[in-house]
Order: structure tokens, then sequence, then C-alpha cells
């Protein structure tokens, strides 16, 4: 760029380096302009005129592709020249006001809301919609989403409960063949244990293991994991107690598939002597109660069970409560223990859903300073989902018996895995509390609580129950989908409470290795009835 002053200096050329272009002239007028302004002037302009260059060619390179005239060139360059950006951020807060203000309207039940998005981008060009009513529209469009989530949520927790709830094929298949080899096999009706072995199933030197169950395929997992994880396996005894209907083919299960060198007893409730109405009022009233009838029988989705506030998560705490095993003596027979085992000290009772990974022979040698039940604690720990459980998430504090008699925030603690003193036990009027809580929920039409056993237990253990080391017993299994594996690895027993039982399809896989690594799939009978195939 160059400067050419005139010899009188009355005008001034701008022109390019060749010369050959002339970008402004400036005439001078002698008498009006001074030599001082007229080179202040053109000092302004030489350092001017560069920047705006480079501007201009940096915006135009910049929206080649959007911008195609000199007006929309003057759109662009105006706000930056005139020191403003663009005005997309006050766009942005002016649409967040107006979402604002449509958030407490509703939809409009005649508004045509599009299917998806592309539907959504097709009417909004071919229709002049006000920001409000876009908003509107937008609404819409996300309520019918989430309506929609949430059914299809709600209708697969109905289907898993359906699943969680039935007897897989192959678990019904290895019960009877195993009922009918019972029947005709005489080595599968042989005596357990053996006569000279009786005398140790009273024994309190030995470790006794009490599991209550009609699935025995579970059941072998139980005794497998805890005989093969034991340091001391000569000195463990089952106690295997079971309803009538299976007790055949759990007796065949272990006469056939011994455990050996730890002793196996199978029992059937109906062996049991103490087991009469007189004794077990638990027993009638679940026979007997329609409520309990309705409750578990009736229609899973009416009344309060699905509304329009009911969430998820509520509503799978309502299809758990309704599972049937919560109306099966066998789930109740815990409570039964001292009497049912008179000649017992101490003993260790297991769900049919848990896997022994450790010894746990130790658990005879903790102190329970004096308490009946030793248990982990379930509200404390990392795991804010398994680990945050009190009394106020079993029990319905609205109701003014339970709020004047209960404490919300007092810790829960698990079934699963407990080490019961039968001697301290028998002192206690626990079984007395249970049967009193439990016939008082019937007659507040099951208002006091509505999940299993565990709720009349918490009340009826209160002040017996010594904490035990977490590491002792992890839960969560069925039901937490991202259990830590390495937690898992070092749990002495998990615990796959929950809907999610790994002998079920339903189950994570990602969790079922630790189970069915102690199913013998080799055997006769898994491999005829197609164990998890």
């Amino acid at each position: 760029m160059q400067l050419h002053f005139s010899p009188s200096m009355r005008s001034v050329t701008i022109s390019s380096s060749n010369g050959f272009i002339d970008l402004m002239k400036i005439k001078v007028a002698a008498r009006h302009v001074s030599y001082r302004t007229l080179f202040h002037t053109i000092l302004i302009l030489a350092f001017l005129l560069p920047f705006v260059f480079i501007l201009t060619a940096l915006v135009t390179l910049e929206g080649v592709n959007k911008c195609s005239s000199f007006d929309c060139l003057g759109r662009r360059l105006g706000p930056k020249l005139l020191g403003r950006g663009d005005d997309s951020g006050r766009i942005v807060k002016d649409f967040y006001h107006i979402l604002n203000q449509v958030t407490t309207e509703q939809v409009p039940a005649d508004l045509n809301i599009p299917d998806n998005f592309t539907q959504l981008v097709s009417e909004v060009n071919s229709n002049t919609y006000s920001a409000k009513d876009f908003a509107i529209i937008l609404k819409g469009m996300m309520e019918r989403s989430e309506r929609e989530i949430r059914e299809s949520k709600l209708q697969e927790l109905m289907n898993k409960h359906f699943a969680a709830s039935s007897v897989p094929k192959g678990i019904h298949c290895l019960s009877l063949r195993l009922t009918d080899e019972y029947s005709s096999n005489a080595h599968a009706r042989r005596q357990l244990p053996s006569p000279e072995l009786l005398p140790l199933l009273s024994d309190n030197s030995y470790y006794h293991f009490i599991l209550s169950t009609d699935n025995i395929l579970a059941a072998s997992v139980v005794v497998t994991s805890a005989v093969q994880s034991s340091l001391t396996p000569e000195k463990i005894v089952f106690h295997v107690i079971t309803d009538k209907k299976t007790y055949a083919g759990m007796h065949s299960w272990f006469a056939l598939n011994p455990i050996s060198p730890a002793i196996v007893e199978v029992k059937g409730v109906h062996q049991f002597d103490w087991l009469t109405r007189d004794n077990v009022p638990v027993l009638e009233a679940v026979e007997n109660h329609n409520g309990i009838q309705n409750y578990y029988h009736g229609n899973l989705v009416s009344g309060d069970n699905v509304g329009d506030n009911t969430t998820p998560r509520l509503f799978a705490s309502k299809l758990q409560s309704r599972s049937p095993k919560y109306i099966s003596l066998l789930n109740h027979i815990r409570i039964y223990l001292p009497e049912l085992f008179p000649n017992l000290d101490k003993v260790v009772f297991l769900d049919d859903d848990v896997v022994i990974q450790r010894d746990l022979s130790p658990l005879w040698e903790i102190d329970l300073n004096g308490k009946v039940n030793g248990a982990v604690e379930t509200c404390k720990g990392e795991d804010s989902w398994v680990m945050s459980k009190r009394f106020r998430n079993y029990f319905n504090f609205s109701h003014p018996l339970v709020a004047k008699s209960l404490d919300p925030n007092e810790c829960a603690w698990a079934y699963g895995m407990n080490i019961f003193d039968l001697h301290a036990w028998r002192k206690t009027n626990i079984k007395e509390t249970y049967h009193a809580w439990f016939k008082e929920n019937l007659r507040s039409n099951m208002t006091l609580w509505k999940l299993g056993t565990l709720p009349p237990a918490l009340i009826a253990f209160r002040g017996h129950v010594q904490p035990i080391e977490p590491s002792w017993h992890m839960l969560g299994l069925g039901y937490q989908k991202n259990t830590s594996i390495e937690s898992v690895k070092k749990a002495a027993v998990i615990h796959y409470n929950g809907q999610s039982k790994p002998w079920l399809q339903i189950g994570y896989d990602h969790l079922r290795p630790f189970w069915s690594k102690y199913v013998n799939y080799s055997n006769e009978f898994l491999k005829n009835c197609h164990i998890l195939e």
C-alpha cells in the first residue's frame, strides 16, 4: 500500500503497492484543512484499513458456505465491527423463560403431538409456531415418552415377578425324576445319615448348619460350597429341612450324591412332631386367613399396586412382597429352631440362595455378648442401594401402632446367614413376640408391613442382635446388577437375595459363575433335565 501526495499537497491518493489501482483519493481544501489534520487522518487510515481488510477476509472465508450475499456478510460483519458478538445466548435465555412458563400448563388433550424428531422438524418447517407453542409440543412429547417408559418398566417388572415366582422346567424335572428314583431305587432311600453317625446330629462339638428349602438344585450348591470351602469338612453337619412334596426328591439327591466327609440329614416338616397348629399359629393363620389368600393369589395389578404415582421401585417392592415363598412354612420355620433342635446350642442358618466361599467355622468363635442373633447390619456400607436399609424401609410408619412402637431410623439386619445361639434364645420371648406382631398385621389387613418374614423378625429380635463383620455376608446379588466383583470375591458368603436368582434365566450373567461353579453338570439327573442350558 502506498500514499501519494500531490505537489501542491492538495490531494492524497492511497493505492496498491504496484500503483495500478487507486483505493482512495482525498482532496484537501486549502482553506479548511490544515496539514496537521491531514497528516493525522492519513495516519489513522493507514493503521485502520489493514485491520478492516483482514477482518473482512476472515469473516468471508469463515462463512463462505453459509453466506452467499453481501447482505448476509453485512449481518455477520456489522456486529463484529461494532464490538458485539452473536445473540444466541439471549435467544437461549428467552427460550428457558418460555419453558419455565409452560411448566405449569397442561398439554391440550387434542394437541397433535409428533411421533418422533423427524416429524417434529417437518411440522416446524411447514407450520408457523410461536416459541410457546413449540415449547408445549416439546412438553407433550416428553410427557408421552415418560409415560411409555414407565409403563414399559412396570410391565418388565411384572414379567420378572412371574419369572421369579415360577419353577423352571429343569428344576421341576429334577424334582420329579429324583422322586421317581426314591420309589424305585433302594439306594436312594437309604438312611441319612447312616445309623452309626446319628449321635453326631446333636453333638455340639460339630459345626451345625440348617438349610430350609424346597429347591434341590439350590440346596446342593449351598452344601457343596460349604464343604469345599471348609478347612475341616469332616466336622460339618447339615440339617436340610424341606416340605412334604419335595422330601423324597431331596432325600434321593443327597443319598445318591453324598457330600463326603460332611454329614447330611434330610427331614420334611411333616417329620417334626412339634410342628402342629397348636405350636405354630403362623401355619394356621397363613392357611386360613382370607386376606392373605387374596393378597398373594389375587389380581397383582389391582387396587393400590399400580397408580399414577407408583414408581417402578415401589412397584417392584410390592411385587416382591407377593412372592409365594412368604406364605410358606419353610420361610417361617427359622423362628422355631430352638424347639426343632432342642439338643443344639449354636447353629448357622442359611438361605438356599447363598454360596459359601470361605471357611465359616470361625463364626462359632464369635462372642455374641449374650445376644441371640449374630447378623450383618444392612444400614452401613459402601453400596448405598443394598446397605441402606432401616426400619422405615420395611414398616408403614403412618400406622399409629408402628409409629408408637418403632424407630424409623433403627438399623435393619440381614436374614440369610445368621449365627443363632439357641441356648440364649430359649431364655427369651422372641417366638411369642413374633407371633403377636404377625397376628396384629393380619388383624390390620396387612397394613403394618407387606414384605415377607423379615419385618416381624426385626421386631422380635430387637435387643437380641449382635452385629458381625460385613465381609461375612454380602447381599444384593439378586437385585443389584452393578455389584462389585472384587467385593464378591472377598465375601465369605454371597447372597443372591432378590428376584434374579442364579438358577433362573433372569439371573445376572456376570454373577452366575460364582454360583454355577458348584453345580455338577456331569450328573446324570442334571444332564437329563437340561439344567441351565
